[in-house]
């Protein structure tokens, strides 16, 4: 392990484990968002606040923090859980995050050292799992300067597009391909759809009607079933109101004949606009590609905003892919305090192995014990 300079020396660590006390860093988790470039909307305070009360129970509250003068300059929102015997740390956000990453203020090449030494002196865990890491997120360097084991896995696949209107867009898609969408387009254009930006102090009946068309256009097929729990609920409404009080969010509804048929959430980054969830009336399909609405509408509010980048977010199936884009690899990434940690990754590198991890969590406990004796 390498020594701690006198930068590093100069930092002072503080260990949130209470809501009351994450919830009080609002203002000061702002301010080292805003210095931060790689720091995406779900690495806000609005965002792992309100997951945490919505998700946190039979977790403990792990936020580390580093000062340098009074001064925020490094977060790690994080929290302990067990699985199968590992003691995993893991991000606020949990799958309901499509990027995790730490926070660090740009621009001190001390930090990301300083942070792995803080985090590798908690007490209390094995592994530290942050499953879906964006190209040049700070996560990338704080496994640079880990001074354990790491493994860098595969994670999800995102489409994403120039930050331009969609028919500028299409105009790189050639061939029948591109003829089809572009007469998809010309029937969005086309209809008396009614676009609204919903403000900040009418978010939560939004995104109530969001949820229920989202739960609606997906009857009778297969819902992601944490869609529809109020837990879910209750922290996309929190966090939405912030997210869009603070202009990292954008919640778009779509009225036809005077009746709300479509709502879309969309995060807004400093470098993406990021589609993240939407409802549609299952009617609409009858009539033109609803996805063509919703991206005509983001495109546009990333065009406005200037942001490069259009990202489908997590996935890359053929509705995301017939755009034509850039295929994005995420990464999960695994950084290990104790011997335990390598039998984590090792279930972790295939995903048969993964869910035997889950499914068979007795043979795990065995070895797990079994390392801890060998200490």
């Amino acid at each position: 392990m390498t020594v701690a300079t006198s930068r590093e020396r100069d930092l002072a660590i503080e260990t949130v484990t209470g809501f009351d006390r994450l919830r009080d860093l609002a203002e000061e988790w702002a301010g080292l968002h805003d210095r931060s470039r790689a720091a995406t909307p779900f690495q806000s305070h609005a965002w792992v606040s309100s997951w945490w009360e919505a998700y946190g129970h039979g977790a403990r509250l792990s936020v580390l923090l580093l000062r340098r003068g009074g001064r925020l300059v490094a977060a790690a929102p994080l929290m302990i859980a067990r699985r199968a015997g590992v003691r995993v740390l893991r991000p606020l956000g949990g799958d309901q995050s499509d990027y995790t990453d730490v926070l660090m203020e740009d621009g001190d090449e001390d930090l990301p050292a300083a942070l792995g030494r803080a985090l590798a002196g908690l007490p209390g865990w094995d592994v530290l799992d942050l499953p879906e890491v964006r190209p040049g997120a700070d996560a990338e360097r704080l496994m640079a300067a880990w001074p354990g084991r790491s493994w860098r896995l595969p994670a999800s696949t995102c489409v994403e597009l120039p930050g331009v209107p969609l028919r500028q867009v299409l105009a790189g898609v050639s061939g029948s391909r591109g003829n089809k969408l572009r007469r998809e387009l010309k029937r969005v254009d086309d209809a008396p759809i009614q676009v609204r930006d919903v403000p900040a102090a009418e978010v939560e009946p939004a995104v109530a009607r969001l949820l229920d068309l989202h739960a609606l256009q997906w009857q009778g097929r297969g819902i992601n079933v944490e869609h529809t729990r109020p837990r879910f609920h209750a922290h996309l409404s929190r966090a939405a109101r912030r997210l869009v009080a603070e202009q990292q969010a954008r919640l778009t509804e779509y009225r036809l004949d005077g009746q709300v048929v479509a709502v879309d959430l969309a995060i807004v980054g400093k470098d993406f606009v990021g589609g993240y969830l939407y409802g549609t009336h299952p009617g609409l399909r009858t009539r033109f590609d609803v996805v063509t609405l919703l991206l005509r509408t983001d495109l546009d509010i990333a065009h406005r905003l200037g942001r490069p980048t259009m990202s489908l977010l997590r996935g890359s199936e053929s509705h995301k892919t017939k755009w034509g884009g850039r295929l994005i690899v995420a990464h999960r990434l695994l950084l290990a305090r104790t011997p335990v940690a390598t039998v984590y990754a090792f279930a972790a590198r295939s995903r048969p192995a993964a869910r035997a991890l889950c499914g068979r969590v007795g043979a795990l406990d065995r070895i797990v014990r079994a390392l801890r004796r060998s200490r």
